[in-house]
This record gives C-alpha cells, structure tokens and sequence, in this order.
C-alpha cells in the first residue's frame, strides 16, 4: 500500500503533537490520530512502526523544537539576559505543548544515538549561553544539570496544577531565575 498523498512524517508529527497537546501524552492513540488526519490507521504505519515510534519521533520533533525555541531567544544576548530568555523560552514551550514537552522526557533509551544527540542539541544552547560565565568545562556542566532541574521542576510542578496558592507564578519562577543568577555570579566571581 503507498501513502495517502500529502500525507508525509512532518503531517503526521504535527497532527500528533496537537493531540498529546490537547489530551495528553498518555492518551495519543493511533486510531485518534488517524480520525484526526481523516485516514484509516494502517495508513499511519508508512509513516511510523506503531505507537511507541511514534512517540519517540514525537520526542526527537519536541526537543528539536524545545532547541530552536531556547537558541532563538538567546539571540543578540549574553550573561544574565540570555539565561532569562532561554529559561523563559524553555518554561513557555512546556506551557504551549505540555503533550509534546512529556515525551521529551519519555524518551530515555541510552542507546538511542538520535535521541542522545537531541538531547545534546538543547544542553549545547545552555552551554553557549553560560560561556560568558567563564566557569570551565565540568563547572558549567553542573550549572547545567542545575538549570535543568529548576527549569524541569518548575514546569513539571506548573503541568500537574501544584501551584495552587493565588500568587503569579510568573513572579515565582523570576525569583527563582534571579537566586539562580545569583549563584552563578557568585560562583563565576563576578558580573556576566
């Protein structure tokens, strides 16, 4: 059987991130997906080998856009202002596409070399952007996993509803960004 005609990976990616968007990541099911773009469901299998493919070429797709989101906001920026924007970008791309943000996450074969290499591609727009820091290889690499946590838990706990105080969460993680500047100048000696 060949593919229905306009139907193509880049379709069938963005028809599935809007439903893991809209229902969640659990819920993405191949028949859905196949209602969504008007085909039967074996007609997705020219494009993806079932439901766990599909989920990790979800994954690839969410980090290659969580990347260019975080190195388009660090552009003709450096030091503290380009740490707020990529952090901003990051935290904003999990708040429009928490379906797609998900799989970024559930995609953790070790041995996926694709995967792996994704994965690097947004750990390479924070190392470019602590450079002005001047901390060294290993130190940057710790900030790193810092900003990571911050960043991941902060989303993570925004998506399950845990912020359920009347305060604008907004203003939260400024001032959690801002201690974690703090820091960083604290521990690169000085201004970046």
């Amino acid at each position: 059987m060949s593919p229905r005609v306009g139907l193509d990976l880049p379709t069938v990616l963005r028809a599935a991130s809007e439903l893991a968007d809209e229902q969640g990541l659990d819920r993405l099911s191949l028949g859905e997906l196949a209602a969504r773009l008007n085909v039967r469901t074996p007609s997705l299998y020219n494009h993806v080998e079932g439901l766990p493919a599909l989920k990790r070429k979800l994954a690839l797709y969410g980090l290659e856009r969580l990347r260019d989101a975080m190195a388009s906001a660090a552009v003709g920026k450096s030091g503290d202002a380009a740490v707020l924007a990529t952090s901003e970008a990051y935290v904003g791309f999990a708040r429009m596409h928490p379906g797609v943000y998900e799989a970024t996450f559930r995609a953790t074969d070790p041995n996926d070399e694709e995967l792996a290499q994704a994965s690097y591609a947004v750990v390479q727009v924070v190392m470019r952007v602590l450079e002005a820091y001047g901390l060294g290889e290993e130190r940057t690499l710790h900030m790193i996993r810092g900003l990571r946590s911050i960043l991941h838990g902060f989303a993570s706990i925004e998506q399950a509803g845990g912020f359920g105080l009347k305060l604008d969460p907004n203003v939260s993680f400024r001032l959690l960004l801002d201690t974690f500047l703090a820091g960083l100048r604290a521990t690169s000696g000085g201004e970046a």
